[in-house]
Order: structure tokens, then C-alpha cells, then sequence
């Protein structure tokens, strides 16, 4: 499996990614962009350190002038990217991946990272002719600013308790400090850095990762809870009752915050429920939606000038920054609670989402998932009408509810994911999916 992906260079260390892999990485970043300014930055991991370093040392031997960050979560860079005179930044991260995985996020000019990118990327590690040139390397220590940005946006209207679960990533020092400084009384856990990830799982949006935090804000009577993942470019709230926020209802209390004096478009994945589009809808906003990932979603977003985007994996894109903040996100969130005087699990009451199945991973080989898609195709010809889309994979969308089957870049698996207005309906959806693949579907659909 290539480590050059659609969004980001990711991969196992030491099996498919490694210091060697890192370095030519750094010297084709170089030969594509020369005399580039650009700020390197790098997570929490075990790995991170020395993959940093030749990460690095490849762009130095390339002429690139770096700015080395240290240990930032991914939306520090941003920041940087966004706020100081450098061409473009990369950070050593595997953002929510397991700890075994660590990769390189990367961007030039402000343009998010698409296929053509990673492509050239890939041509020129691969071909190896790297232009000898002098660059050079220096410390800037960003965080004071960074946190300062944040102080400047946000002061609490209301002096709430919010738990912060840095699950031991990137988010570990900083989040903590940034809700103190905004005014509200931080209860922490998980917050010293280990990139080995001990208490768990870097990904929030698995809620079955979330019960410590959960616990802990029905212990303590916090207000809010919030859990970021590995890099702190996601986020993830506990309401305070200590029950996960599904992401598209935080989602559509962004939309509620944001179209209130400026209905603009909103991007969001097609994995969301259709609660977001409702949502955009009643604030008189245009929905759009678009394929799942982070580049797809944020090329749209600053192509239209959204006031916000999101995913259903908890990134969370603000117009007026230009990008996803997870940190952010939390403190917006915090912001909405406190000034609705509305307990958060109120607020989000009349936010419904119809029944929805998590994603449904079924083994396909990789030379069978095109017939795969092909045969889910065929059933927008049967009893159900419904409109075809191919952004990615294919989704059928019903008068009652909607079927999206992808292919995994990841692995030999198809990905399926419906909704429906009812359990009836979406048990019918389901049913007429595992009819139209081979047998041994049906056992994972209709679990």
C-alpha cells in the first residue's frame, strides 16, 4: 500500500514509512518548491522526533529555509501558515491514526492538498533527481502567539466547568491553557503528551473512546466536555449529562451560531446526517455537499467562502480563520453553551437525526470493488427510485433516506453507510444493499 494518499503521506513506521522515506521526502518538497520558506512542525509520537529530523535535513539539502516549530498541534501550523511570511508548512503527524502510523501533512500558498499534488510529490521522491542547494534551519517557539490569537477571540460570557480529554496527543499542554485563559475552570485528563497513547485511542469519533471522558464529566457536574484527537485538529463534545454530541448535531450548532447574521453556503461530507442540510436550510443557507476528506471538503469551503464546514470525523472549518481548528472549535462551543444559558444537552433536543448506521466495513478485494459499486448501481433501476451521485463511490439518495458505498483506500474493503427516516426503511435500505453483493455481505449489514 503506497504511503503517498489522496489528502497526506501516512503509513505503519518502519514498515512503510521511515526516517530513509522521510528524508527523500523532504527532498522532493525541495526540488518542487525552490528557496521555499516553510514551517515544519511535528505531533506527539515516538516516531516524530527522528522523522522530523530528516524530514527536515531532506529540505535543508534542498535550500528550503525552515522554520522548525517543535511539538505543535496540527492548527498551530495553520496558524503560522495563516499569520507569518513562510510559502507553505508540514507536520509530521498520523493525526487520528493508531500509534503505530505517523505520515506528513503538508500545503503550499494557502491550497489545500489534492491528488495532482501528492502525485508530483510521489514523481519526484520516486525519481530521485534532487538539485543540491543551501538552506538553512530556525527554532521559533509559536505557542504564546497562537494562544494569544485565542485569547483575543474568546472570553467566557459565563464561568463554565469543561473537561478537557487531550487523550495524551498534541492538544496535551495547549488546550488546557487555553480555556483557563478564556476564562473557564478546566478539569484535565489525559492532558501529558505520549505518543504511545496509553489511555486511548487517538480518534474521538469512535465514541466507544470516550467513556473515561464521559465519566469524569458526569463525576465532576462539568457543563461540557470535549476530546480532541491526536494532532488537535478534531474535536469531539460530551454534553452534560456526560452523553458524546453526535458530530452533526456540534456541526449544526456552528451552522446556528454562524448563518444567524450571514446565510452563506455550508460544506459538509457526505457521510452526514441529513440533520446538517435541515439545519443549513432553516438558517437560509445553501448546503453543498461533497466527498469525505479533509482537502475535498476544504477546497470547496474556500472556493465558496463558507462560514463553516464539517465532517463527520469532528473537523470542523471556520471562515473566518480559513481552515479547521480543533482548539478553535472547542472554545466556540463553550462560548454557544455559555451564552445560551441552555445546558448543552437542551440545546441540542430539537437537533434529530434520522436513524443512521455507523460505517459498515465489508472485505472486498481490490480487484472486485468497481463490479461492487457497479452492482449497487443498478438498484437506482428497481422498486426504490432514487438519484445517483459518483463523487466518490456511490451514493443513492431515496425519498426516504440514503445508501453511500465507497471503496477503502486502506484496505481490501467496501465502506457502506445509510440513513433513513425510519428503522423500517433502514432496514429495507440495507436488505436491498446485501442482495446486490455477493454472499457474506449480508452478515455485516444486517447485523
Amino acid at each position: 500500500m503506497s504511503i503517498f494518499k489522496d489528502c497526506d503521506i501516512r503509513g505503519i513506521y518502519l514498515t512503510e514509512i521511515d526516517e530513509a522515506a522521510a528524508h527523500r521526502i523532504g527532498r522532493a518538497l525541495a526540488a518542487l518548491h525552490p528557496g521555499a520558506r516553510m514551517a515544519v512542525g511535528g505531533d506527539v509520537r515516538v516516531s516524530t522526533p527522528s522523522l522530523k529530523a530528516a524530514f527536515i535535513e531532506g529540505l535543508v539539502e534542498g535550500g528550503t529555509q525552515v522554520t522548525d516549530l517543535g511539538t505543535v498541534p496540527t492548527p498551530a501550523l495553520y496558524w503560522v501558515i495563516a499569520n507569518l511570511a513562510v510559502d507553505g508548512g508540514a507536520t509530521v503527524t498520523a493525526s487520528h491514526n493508531p500509534p503505530k502510523y505517523n505520515g506528513i501533512k503538508f500545503m503550499f500558498d494557502g491550497e489545500p492538498v489534492n491528488r495532482a499534488i501528492i502525485d508530483a510529490v510521489q514523481a519526484a521522491y520516486e525519481a530521485g533527481r534532487f538539485p543540491e542547494a543551501a538552506g538553512c534551519v530556525t527554532p521559533q517557539d509559536v505557542l504564546p502567539d497562537y494562544l494569544d490569537a485565542l485569547k483575543r477571540r474568546f472570553t467566557a460570557k459565563k464561568p463554565l466547568r469543561i473537561v478537557v480529554d487531550a487523550g495524551n496527543g498534541a492538544m496535551s499542554s495547549i488546550a488546557p491553557a487555553a480555556f483557563r485563559q478564556s476564562g473557564y475552570e478546566v478539569v484535565e485528563l489525559f492532558c501529558e503528551p505520549d505518543g504511545t497513547f496509553p489511555h486511548r485511542d487517538p480518534n474521538p469519533a469512535e465514541y466507544r473512546h470516550l467513556g473515561a471522558v464521559c465519566a469524569k464529566v458526569r463525576e465532576t457536574g462539568a457543563d461540557l466536555g470535549v476530546a480532541f484527537d491526536g494532532d488537535g485538529d478534531r474535536a469531539v463534545f460530551i454534553d452534560d449529562a456526560g452523553v458524546p454530541v453526535q458530530n452533526e448535531k456540534s456541526l449544526a450548532l456552528f451552522i446556528r451560531r454562524l448563518l444567524k447574521d450571514r446565510p452563506t453556503p455550508v460544506v459538509y461530507d457526505q457521510k452526514c446526517s441529513s440533520a446538517v442540510k435541515r439545519a443549513v436550510l432553516a438558517m437560509g443557507g445553501t448546503p453543498v455537499l461533497e466527498r469525505s476528506g479533509h482537502s475535498f471538503i476544504k477546497r470547496r469551503f474556500l472556493e465558496l467562502g463558507a462560514a463553516i464546514a464539517g465532517e463527520v470525523s469532528g473537523h470542523f472549518f471556520f471562515g473566518e480563520l480559513g481552515y479547521d481548528d480543533g482548539l478553535f472549535a472547542g472554545l466556540m462551543m463553550a462560548d454557544i453553551v455559555a451564552a445560551s444559558g441552555v445546558p448543552l444537552s437542551e440545546l441540542t433536543q430539537d437537533i434529530v437525526c434520522p436513524p443512521i448506521t455507523p460505517d459498515l466495513r465489508v472485505y472486498c478485494p481490490y480487484d472486485q470493488q468497481e463490479e461492487w459499486l457497479r452492482r449497487i448501481e443498478t438498484l437506482a433501476s428497481g422498486s426504490m427510485p432514487c438519484e445517483v451521485s459518483r463523487l466518490d463511490g456511490v451514493r443513492l439518495e431515496f425519498p426516504v433516506g440514503w445508501l453511500l458505498v465507497r471503496k477503502s483506500v486502506t484496505a481490501e474493503q467496501i465502506t457502506l453507510r445509510a440513513e433513513a427516516d425510519t428503522p423500517e426503511r433502514l432496514r429495507e435500505i440495507l436488505e436491498m444493499a446485501a442482495r446486490a453483493l455477493p454472499e457474506g455481505a449480508a452478515e455485516v449489514l444486517l447485523q
